[in-house]
């Protein structure tokens, strides 16, 4: 069966059309992808778990809503984690002043705080239910030497050339813009100033921790290396995660 000249001739502009589509498409998505590419991130399907972003090789995980609050107060916490463990090594001053960056509840901010009564707690969190829960608990303690900030999901608003010490406990790994954020705390930090990563660690299968919740070492040596950091001291006296702590590279 023949096609009439005049279906032969639409048929053919259809398929022009189509490829032309197909071409701008194609260009659009290259021009898209040299963009994301430009500042470190791309992107992908999301695993589970994850938000389908993707830096340095490494799919960033979705963030702790409020409604897991409850989980970062559990009482096996200290047990699990040996929290007293981990803040005894961070070499607190009575006068340091600290950052516990994503700070959630505050489980780590109220601890901190009576072991630098002559310094500052800023307890940095971006979600506004756990701002208003630290408030709250502050209020409760009569705690003077924690100040609450809401942060953004691509800085710490804190002041420059502020901070002894920045933490992050099993953070770092969900920051929605963690380089962004990293230059943030660089900034934050006193030229002899430290950065504490707290990481569930990626290397131990019995680690019982959905796997984009747990970073390596290598992992997390390279994002912070290329953002301006260098590894100091790392320790392994904690049963199920990495205490890491990095200084600002010298030039």
């Amino acid at each position: 069966m023949h096609l009439p000249a005049t279906a032969k001739l639409i048929s053919g502009l259809y398929f022009i059309l189509l490829l032309l589509c197909l071409s701008a498409c194609n260009s659009c998505q290259a021009q898209e992808q040299k963009q994301v590419s430009a500042n470190g991130y791309t992107y992908k399907t999301p695993d589970r778990g994850g938000i389908g972003k993707v830096y340095m090789g490494r799919e960033i995980a979705g963030i702790i809503s409020p409604a897991g609050g409850a989980w970062l107060e559990r009482e096996s916490r200290q047990e699990e984690d040996q929290v007293d463990l981990a803040i005894e090594n961070m070499e607190l001053r009575p006068n340091s002043v600290v950052a516990d960056i994503g700070a959630g509840v505050g489980y780590y901010t109220f601890r901190v705080a009576p072991k630098v009564p002559e310094g500052k707690v800023y307890a940095v969190e971006v979600q506004d239910e756990f701002v208003a829960a630290i408030r709250k608990r502050k209020a409760e303690l009569g705690l003077t030497n924690v100040e609450v900030v809401k942060g953004g999901s691509q800085t710490v608003n804190l002041p420059d050339n502020s901070l002894d010490l920045a933490f992050m406990v099993d953070v770092y790994h969900e920051l929605e813009y963690p380089q962004e954020v990293l230059q943030a705390i660089r900034r934050a930090l006193k030229p002899d100033g430290e950065l504490l990563l707290l990481e569930y660690r990626a290397e131990d299968p019995d680690v019982r921790v959905k796997e984009l919740h747990k970073m390596s070492v290598r992992q997390i040596t390279k994002e912070l290396g290329a953002n301006g950091f260098e590894l100091q001291r790392q320790e392994d006296f904690l049963p199920r995660q990495h205490f890491l702590v990095f200084r600002k590279a010298t030039d």
